[in-house]
């Protein structure tokens, strides 16, 4: 019987996005959506939509050529995650069979022949002791499930919010930050697991390895941060080998703030 090789994917994707709103409606009013459709992306993922159904009006729904698909929280005003895809996919699903987790509306996964495209929106423990208690068991529940899809032989590309910084070049003060929610020690070792002992790629970092203030995908509001460059790489697309490889091209887009992240954009090769 023929096997395919895993790095053969059967539907060009060449253009993913993946952009933390900070609110789609809020979004929406600073030009998101404008923006989203000139760059005629295949995949647009999204992260913290802050609504539910009844929010969503047609734009944000499907814009002019998408199909949306979307897991809202079940906590109004939260959390929520989305993928906009102009080919209609061949399978969805919502959530990642967490019970605690999927009620946070956090993960939307979108199937086109043997290549997956998956939104994540990881926890933040910023807020306070408890939320970063469920930010580790987030991190337990979602390692196995990272590890079945690297052994379902798919290639998958993990856009999302993962609010870890992996190493001392992913922002800017790491120093100060050694203690703070999504930069702590147990954080970034599980990322280097996810990485290292299940091998997904960072594939931002594939591409630029040592790029540093041009990474940043997320600013404090607080102080001066935007302006001062003051940021955090904690959005990324994790990716299995095959599709990884196919990476030529990423940039961070900051001549609009359509939220306090900015979105990230990789090309892939068709």
């Amino acid at each position: 019987m023929y096997s395919r090789p895993s790095h053969f994917i059967d539907i060009a994707m060449p253009k993913i996005i993946s952009a933390n709103l900070n609110g789609v409606r809020s979004a929406a009013k600073k030009g998101f959506f404008e923006w989203m459709l000139k760059q005629k992306a295949d995949a647009v993922c999204v992260q913290e939509l802050k609504a539910q159904a009844e929010d969503m009006a047609p734009e944000m729904l499907a814009p002019d050529g998408y199909h949306g698909y979307f897991h809202y929280a079940e906590k109004k005003g939260y959390s929520g995650a989305g993928i906009y895809c102009k080919k209609k996919p061949d399978h969805v699903e919502i959530g990642f069979g967490s019970k605690e987790f999927d009620a946070e509306g956090r993960y939307v996964r979108c199937d086109f022949g043997n290549l997956s495209v998956i939104s994540v929106y990881c926890p933040s423990g910023s807020s306070s002791e408890e939320r970063q208690q469920a930010k580790f068991r987030f991190m337990d529940e979602f390692f196995p499930h990272l590890k079945k899809l690297v052994k379902s032989g798919r290639e998958i590309v993990i856009c999302g919010d993962w609010n870890i910084a992996h190493q001392e070049i992913d922002l800017k003060n790491w120093k100060s930050n050694q203690k703070n929610s999504g930069f702590l020690p147990e954080e970034r070792a599980w990322l280097t697991r996810v990485f290292d002992e299940l091998g997904w790629r960072d594939v931002y970092r594939l591409l630029h390895p040592d790029t540093t203030g041009e990474a940043y995908t997320w600013w404090s509001n607080r102080g001066q941060a935007w302006a001062n460059n003051v940021g955090w790489r904690i959005d990324y697309h994790v990716a299995t080998a095959g599709i990884a490889g196919k990476a030529k091209a990423a940039g961070v887009y900051k001549d609009e703030r359509f939220s306090d992240h900015a979105p990230l954009t990789i090309q892939y090769a068709e």
